[in-house]
């Protein structure tokens, strides 16, 4: 027996009946531009679609009635895969970036990681900075405190700490949240790309005659009359005169 629709169908997201393929006698209508049009016959329902040059969609079907909506079938589907897209977007603030900091890290370590830091909080990350004592580093938990401080204070501008850091076991935690997007400031990463300048087409040409100037060989200049660039007999040459 033939299968009326595709197994692969399921794998295109859930099944959306369209106009003739909505079972339910009665349907709960929403026209073109959102307005209520109550409960109507299927039929009456279709007509509507049909007199419009739409689809009849059925957008909530375990609605009881199901709610149809008088709307183009691909301007539907569009819709969905851009709410799709924008909600995979905003799972980014459900992800945790882990930065690792020592007491005795190097100034250069120190920025790259900052730099790390802020590209993750731009894409709407947390950040957890964690900084572990080694040894007698311990002793000294000061300093610890000083760098994580220090890292929160050049991140103020992106993220704001949700707790004091706190010493747990060997070691200091604290969770960093992203600002809101209009009171966060701009990746200076993505800055500097934007503000990079362009070689004009003239910068270019002149480039390129750079690159294909002739370099003419000193020998050869010297001795013009020589069919070699490194005569063989020069040397000889010389010494009978």
């Amino acid at each position: 027996m033939s299968r009326p629709f595709s197994s692969r169908s399921n794998n295109q997201g859930p099944y959306i009946r369209v106009n003739g393929k909505i079972r339910a006698r009665e349907v709960r209508v929403i026209g073109p531009d959102g307005q209520q049009l109550g409960i109507l016959p299927l039929g009456d329902a279709l007509t509507i679609a049909r007199n419009q040059g739409v689809d009849l969609v059925e957008v909530a079907p375990n609605a009881n009635p199901p709610v149809c909506k008088v709307i183009d079938f691909g301007k539907y589907r569009y819709e969905l895969a851009k709410k799709e897209k924008e909600s995979k977007k905003h799972q980014h603030g459900n992800k945790v970036k882990e930065i690792q900091l020592s007491p005795k890290i190097d100034p250069h370590d120190f920025a790259t990681k900052l730099q790390h830091a802020i590209d993750f909080l731009c894409d709407d990350m947390k950040v957890k900075v964690t900084l572990r004592f080694r040894g007698r580093e311990l002793a000294h938990k000061e300093i610890g405190f000083d760098q994580v401080n220090h890292f929160i204070r050049e991140l103020a501008p992106y993220a704001h700490p949700d707790a004091p850091p706190k010493l747990i076991g060997k070691g200091i935690n604290v969770m960093l949240s992203p600002l809101p997007k209009n009171k966060r400031a701009k990746n200076p990463r993505a800055q500097d790309e934007e503000n990079e300048p362009e070689s004009s087409p003239d910068e270019q040409n002149n480039d390129k005659g750079k690159n294909n100037k002739r370099v003419v060989p000193v020998n050869a200049s010297e001795n013009p009359s020589s069919g070699f660039t490194n005569n063989p007999f020069s040397k000889l040459e010389s010494q009978e005169g």
